[in-house]
């Protein structure tokens, strides 16, 4: 199957001609419905965090390095799994209601012509599509209240997630992401593993972490450990101890959008607020250390599948007793109806 524009396409441009939409009031209210929809749909994902717009192609394409396609077919594809477009991320909402006056006509014409339309053509990238050809009848299926649309699919080799609910910047923070397994091999030892951010920053902070690790290894062995093995050690003993944690107790219903890599890297970062205190005020007893044994004692402490574990129930413990961040976190579930996120994919929920 050649790529999407090379094979010849059946076009509904004859129709169209045939079936003149100039003044019809009908068709002009249903638009306008769709634009104002636009704006409100704009508004919202303002409010609520939300994906603004379209996610552009060629720059998700750069960013994350993606590698080679394949046709898979012609599908049946959810609406709302298609999030972007190859060349018109400007003219549609996330939910591809049209934003500008002078996509009327087309769009109308469209309209008119609903059930004798040809397939259109779709890339997929992780769990999400973006539009090669057929923009309009994505928007025109979603007003019409269409769950799934008939597409030609090209798949796209990717590293890392792309979910329905990314938006730029989170392909951005995906970035740091890819970086990240290039340099540990992560996903290669652990393809379970799905370490995704919110914030950017993160994965350069996991570096860190991995490397503290990694010489706290090579303390407890007679050989130097490479910085992959050191990540597949530090992922089972560290990151995956705290994910039960969270897991079990449900805590991540009190951080409305945020994931579970978020809150290991809260855990993470109180963590290391304990370890400060008790360098600069030592329990009573440990002032009487000498040095040596004071490392020692440290060390002892930081070991991780004992304090990961603990650690993580000392700030799930934490969270639940602050009154002021359960009522925010209330506020951003239930009015603002911020999503609850975990571990799994879009394609697995």
């Amino acid at each position: 199957m050649s790529k999407p524009g090379r094979a010849p396409r059946p076009t509904y441009q004859n129709l169209a001609d045939q079936d003149s939409l100039s003044g019809d009031p009908v068709a002009d209210h249903v638009f306008n419905q769709a634009r104002r929809r636009a704006f409100i749909q704009d508004v919202l994902a303002l409010v609520r965090n939300e994906p603004l717009g379209l996610l552009p192609f060629e720059e998700v394409r750069e960013k994350l390095r993606l590698g080679g396609q394949t046709y898979r077919g012609l599908q049946e594809v959810p609406l709302d799994q298609i999030v972007g477009s190859v060349a018109r991320y400007r003219d549609f909402s996330r939910a591809f209601a049209p934003r500008h006056e002078s996509l009327r006509p087309r769009w109308q014409r469209v309209l008119k012509l609903q059930g004798r339309l040809p397939p259109i053509d779709l890339y997929k990238v992780g769990a999400v599509y973006f539009v090669v050809d057929g923009n309009h009848r994505v928007s025109v299926a979603r007003r019409s209240g269409s769950r799934t649309i008939q597409a030609h699919v090209w798949e796209y080799e990717t590293r890392v997630p792309v979910e329905s609910n990314d938006a730029l910047y989170d392909i951005l923070i995906r970035q740091g992401y890819l970086e990240f397994l290039e340099q540990s091999g992560l996903d290669i030892h652990r393809p379970e593993q799905r370490i995704v951010f919110t914030i950017p920053g993160r994965y350069h902070q996991l570096g860190l972490e991995i490397a503290n690790h990694r010489e706290w290894l090579d303390r407890q062995h007679i050989y130097t450990v490479s910085f992959e093995e050191a990540a597949v050690d530090w992922y089972d003993t560290v990151y995956m101890p705290m994910v039960r944690v969270i897991r079990e107790q449900n805590i991540s219903a009190e951080f409305p959008g945020r994931t579970e890599a978020d809150l290991v890297a809260y855990i993470l970062h109180y963590r290391d607020e304990l370890y400060q205190e008790w360098i600069e005020m030592p329990p009573e007893g440990a002032l009487s250390l000498r040095e040596e044994d004071l490392t020692r004692e440290l060390t002892q402490m930081t070991e991780p599948i004992r304090r990961s574990e603990q650690v993580a129930q000392e700030f799930v413990e934490r969270a639940r007793h602050n009154l002021w961040e359960r009522f925010v976190a209330w506020i951003k579930r239930s009015i603002l109806r911020w999503e609850i996120l975990d571990g799994r994919a879009s394609e697995d929920r």
